[in-house]
């Protein structure tokens, strides 16, 4: 089990370091350059034209080491639960054909706005609705939900899939708002995925370890370049993706409500943002962060951007800690 999960991270580390060098260039040549909206932090202007869409990079690594795993597999027949895997690389792959359309429309438009709101959550409706179908049609799925530290399983019935369709969409927002500064959300991704391998391994669950090792793979192979100072951004492209991987580990281990715990840097980005608007209208124009998400409000507050990311991410690593008691 440990020699595929090593092989599957070095391959997918390497392939979305050479990706992304070939990659930026290219980016460059098509002026595929981040804009940067005028009521962010003002130092941001500095990033203006930096690449985005990065993302790309360590989706296609990710797919190649995925493809070559599902071969070996079907020739094999070395990895049992295979079919798991295959359902959230698939759904992952799909919000990443999200964020691409998503950041193509805001260069095609040119403006920071690309699809609407109601647009790119139905399309994300979608996606969670087939992969919900996909796992149970595969027996991979059950109505019983897990409550980790209490070690029970509650039926809810109909009333899982609406629990799982706005877990699922919640999360994978939740992790596009944390890819707001340079490295934060490939760091804060790489802690949650070395979280799903421990748990993987202490499961035996191989299929999730490959994911986990995949999405560790991609995630230190795309800071080579997107650690700070950013030479490229992943744009929703690659974070609409990263957050697919994440909510599917979750449910690859059967106990999707930890992703709560292990994703709490991500909540309470996507809480912060909540809060900030609520009460912008309520309160006809005031504010209770100095800016949301809450990483800028802390880089408001002086910090810098390498703080932010070392916090957070060490904030998530204990998180981890805790959570592995509620396996």
């Amino acid at each position: 089990m440990i020699q595929y999960f090593i092989i599957a991270l070095i391959l997918t580390f390497a392939l979305t370091a050479i990706a992304a060098r070939i990659l930026i260039p290219k980016l460059k040549s098509m002026k595929l350059g981040q804009q940067i909206l005028d009521i962010g932090p003002r130092w941001h202007k500095s990033k203006e034209g930096t690449p985005t869409m990065g993302g790309l990079s360590f989706i296609a690594a990710s797919l190649i080491v995925f493809l070559i795993l599902t071969i070996y597999s079907f020739c094999t027949g070395a990895f049992e639960g295979f079919e798991k895997l295959i359902i959230v690389m698939v759904m992952a792959t799909a919000n990443g054909a999200i964020g691409i359309v998503d950041d193509l429309t805001k260069f095609k438009n040119h403006h920071n706005e690309g699809l609407t709101p109601s647009q790119k959550y139905l399309l994300q409706l979608i996606c969670a609705g087939l992969f919900l179908a996909a796992m149970k049609l595969t027996g991979n799925l059950t109505t019983e939900l897990y409550i980790p530290f209490v070690g029970v399983r509650v039926e809810l019935g109909i009333f899982y899939y609406l629990l799982s369709i706005l877990l699922i969409t919640g999360v994978i927002n939740s992790v596009n708002l944390t890819d707001g500064i340079d490295g934060l959300a490939s760091s804060v991704t790489l802690a949650v995925g070395a979280f799903f391998a421990v748990a993987a391994f202490r499961l035996g669950q191989l299929p999730t370890a490959l994911m986990s090792a995949i999405t560790i793979g991609a995630c230190l192979g795309f800071l080579v370049y997107n650690f700070y100072p950013a030479r490229v951004f992943m744009g929703d492209t690659g974070s609409l993706f990263l957050g697919g991987l994440v909510i599917g580990m979750a449910y690859m281990i059967d106990n999707p409500l930890l992703v709560v715990i292990i994703g709490i840097i991500y909540i309470c980005e996507a809480l912060s943002d909540i809060i900030q608007v609520s009460y912008y209208k309520l309160t006809h124009g005031k504010r209770i962060f100095k800016m949301a998400p809450i990483h800028h409000h802390f880089e408001k507050c002086g910090w810098s951007e390498l703080k932010i990311v070392g916090v957070f991410s060490l904030v998530t690593v204990i998180a981890g800690v805790i959570a592995y008691f509620g396996l």
